[in-house]
């Protein structure tokens, strides 16, 4: 059972779907509830970093999810959701995110022209990481962001993507993924990367710390 989880502000119907599209069985959890329920978590997101992190805080997600990340369960960022995971984002007044992968969000400058960066965009693969498994390089995918992740660790950067400049576009370390364009509006290559996932949730190994150290 692959967990969706609900804070108020993601496309979880069409994650749902897409899910289901490839047999997989989810749930879209508005509560926090027993961790050995699942084999998968997604955190998907759309809109603002200080309210997703005001609306985890408040229904409880925020220990939930660290506790999940500890486990070893496989656990998915999408768009803002793979934002979130980070240490802090200059986004309004600034925000201290979930701190479980070091590093920050910022917005794209001016420099690369329209922002949101929006519509098709391909893939630079830069790691091999199983979440990407037999996906073409150069691959187009689909984004709507206007901030991007700025890793501290080099190693977890799994694609880049080309937009004015090189933004960090997949990150993978250990049990943690992340994703900054969304798969479940990808086509063929979405769902293919949906599918690594949930293999990575039917063959996961728990572990006792996090890959990241996430504090409290």
């Amino acid at each position: 059972m692959i967990a969706i989880i609900d804070y108020g502000m993601g496309n979880l119907r069409s994650v749902e779907k897409a899910l289901q599209s490839l047999g997989a069985d989810c749930s879209i959890l508005s509560r926090p509830r027993a961790l050995d329920r699942y084999t998968g978590v997604i955190l998907p997101g759309v809109g603002a970093f200080g309210d997703a992190m005001v609306n985890l805080r408040r229904e409880g997600w925020v220990e939930w999810i660290r506790d999940t990340v500890d486990t070893g369960i496989p656990f998915l960022g999408i768009c803002l959701g793979l934002q979130l995971l980070f240490s802090w984002s200059e986004e309004g007044d600034g925000a201290e995110g979930l701190g479980i992968v070091p590093g920050r969000v910022i917005k794209f400058p001016p420099a690369v022209g329209i922002i949101p960066h929006m519509g098709w965009n391909q893939l630079k693969i830069a790691s091999d990481t199983p979440l990407l498994a037999g996906v073409d390089r150069d691959s187009y995918v689909y984004f709507v962001h206007s901030y991007y992740v700025v890793p501290d660790q080099a190693e977890v950067i799994a694609a880049t993507t080309d937009y004015g400049i090189d933004f960090v576009s997949a990150i993978a370390k250990d049990s943690i993924y992340g994703l900054q364009f969304h798969p479940e509006k990808s086509q063929a290559v979405g769902l293919k990367i949906l599918k690594n996932f949930l293999n990575l949730c039917a063959g996961k190994q728990i572990t006792e710390h996090s890959a990241f150290g996430a504090t409290s």
